[in-house]
């Protein structure tokens, strides 16, 4: 099954072996074996096919370095399990642990992709293995290019070129959440507020009109504005608005004629995108702005009938998903999700990225109650 694009590849002699049925924070560290930084996929997405290949009790798509693997039991429901291969580049800094390949100390497991998400994805290749007769119709994805550009995204190929493979009740994705399940999702939007001056010599200063003094309001606007927490289906999510870059100027003795101040907000998901843009457009109205990039958020995604029955099985009040992620493509298609997994967020793409082998393997039990 599968488009062109999906054919199975051979798995070469030298594709690593991953065990599936074995303890799930040693897959966990195999993973992280295999550097996969965005762009740099396919060993590890090849790995992850020949694994489940192997089970003859699932389909299997490729679509360049993203799999799709389904049960195909005709139950009453159908449950996404979501997760990216690729990781964000590694650490430089010497002495660096959250590097390639992974070390241990103890239970605790460094390494890049130790939170974000390589303990996830472990989760998911363990249910593949041992839920051969699950309580409802399974549809694992693993994807490619997450940690970079939204237009890049592996997820978002699936969306457009398989659909039919996609279609579900309910969604998980399992990025780190320290094993609590996390609703939705706020949006994000970016713009680039621009200021104009005039150059001249910095010695005859009165000649020039400084952009960078002028860009002075915008940088003020910004720090004084109060950020709101919205309630959106019981759950309360935080906003922010921040200037997150500046540049402007060409030398040292050049009264600047030109600054760019980039700002992004993240929205609570009762706003579209287009409700966050009038909302930013308003606070810094009389600039020059410029959208650049926008995404919406995701409702909590609570109130499926799926939801209540998962949340009972992990024992934990749900908590709001402050920043973004793909649980947004997936409620934009219709189907509600959360988030769950394995690992402090907080800890994602930093030098001592880190997960703690029984936050991994408490994640798994958790799923495997509730799918069983």
């Amino acid at each position: 099954m599968g488009t062109p694009r999906s054919q199975a590849t051979t798995p070469s002699s030298t594709t690593t072996v991953l065990d599936l049925k074995g303890d799930v924070a040693a897959l966990t560290a195999a993973l992280m074996n295999i550097e996969s930084v965005s762009g740099r996929e396919k060993t590890l997405a090849d790995a992850v096919e020949a694994a489940l290949r192997l089970l003859p009790h699932l389909s299997i798509t490729r679509n360049g370095d993203a799999i799709v693997a389904r049960t195909e039991l005709g139950l009453a429901e159908r449950i996404i399990l979501a997760g990216h291969l690729d990781t964000v580049p590694l650490p430089t800094a010497t002495g660096s642990r959250g590097t390639v390949p992974s070390s241990w100390d103890g239970e605790v497991l460094y390494g890049r992709g130790a939170t974000d998400m390589k303990g996830g994805v472990a989760v998911q290749l363990a249910l593949a293995a041992r839920l051969s007769a699950p309580s409802k119709d399974l549809t694992f994805i693993f994807y490619d290019h997450e940690e970079v550009a939204a237009a890049k995204s592996g997820l978002g190929r699936l969306v457009l070129e398989n659909r039919e493979l996609l279609n579900a009740d309910f969604g998980i994705l399992l990025e780190p959440t320290n094993g609590t399940v996390e609703g939705g999702c706020n949006g994000t939007i970016r713009f680039e507020a621009t200021t104009r001056g005039l150059a001249a010599h910095s010695a005859r200063a009165w000649m020039g009109e400084n952009a960078i003094h002028a860009a002075a309001p915008i940088l003020a606007r910004l720090a004084a504005y109060e950020p709101a927490t919205v309630n959106v289906d019981g759950l309360d999510y935080r906003e922010s608005m921040n200037a997150v870059k500046i540049h402007g100027g060409t030398a040292g003795n050049v009264i600047p004629d030109g600054c760019v101040v980039e700002i992004n907000y993240r929205f609570a998901p009762d706003k579209t995108p287009a409700q966050a843009q009038a909302h930013v457009r308003e606070l810094l109205g009389g600039f020059e702005l410029v959208c650049t990039d926008s995404s919406a958020g995701a409702r909590p995604g609570l109130n499926a009938p799926a939801a209540a029955s998962f949340v009972a099985a992990v024992g934990r009040e749900p908590l709001p998903k402050y920043g973004w992620t793909d649980v947004a493509r997936l409620s934009e298609m219709g189907i509600p999700a959360v988030n769950f997994g394995p690992g402090d967020a907080l800890l994602a793409h930093s030098d001592n990225e880190h997960v703690h082998a029984e936050a991994i393997r408490e994640c798994l039990a958790a799923l495997t109650r509730w799918l069983s």
